[in-house]
């Protein structure tokens, strides 16, 4: 009985807390930017953040064909969710090795940032925040 109420209760909750695992990914070019929450970065969904990443260009008048955007996300998240050798490490070999016509940076703190021209002088900034 007293596991059934904690369930009651749990499942009850409007928003469940954020206990870790989660990361957020901001996208800017220029001073516009947007905010992607991902909630489990083992199981993200790439076609949604790609799409949201290209619809936020093209409503900046950014084009950013010949960039591996998904393969970038891909690779950034299991930078900083891996770390399957100890944090930082997977982040720091990620930068080291880097990405085709992308900047890439670690920021203490385990944050990922990727930049990249886009013609018209108009820069690309990705970065990912881990909160765990």
């Amino acid at each position: 009985m007293r596991y059934q109420s904690i369930i009651s209760a749990v499942t009850q909750q409007e928003r469940p807390m954020r206990t870790g695992g989660f990361m957020d990914i901001s996208v800017s070019i220029e001073k516009d930017s947007i905010a992607i929450p991902i909630e489990n970065p083992f199981r993200i969904n790439l076609d949604y953040v790609v799409s949201r990443i290209d619809e936020f260009c093209a409503s900046k008048g950014a084009a950013v064909s010949g960039l591996d955007i998904r393969g970038l996300i891909q690779q950034m998240t299991r930078g900083i969710a891996g770390c399957e050798r100890g944090c930082p490490a997977d982040a720091r070999e990620f930068v080291r090795r880097g990405v085709k016509g992308f900047k890439l940076a670690y920021v203490e703190g385990g944050i990922l940032t990727a930049t990249a021209s886009l013609g018209n002088n108009k820069e690309l900034s990705i970065k990912i925040f881990p909160d765990f």
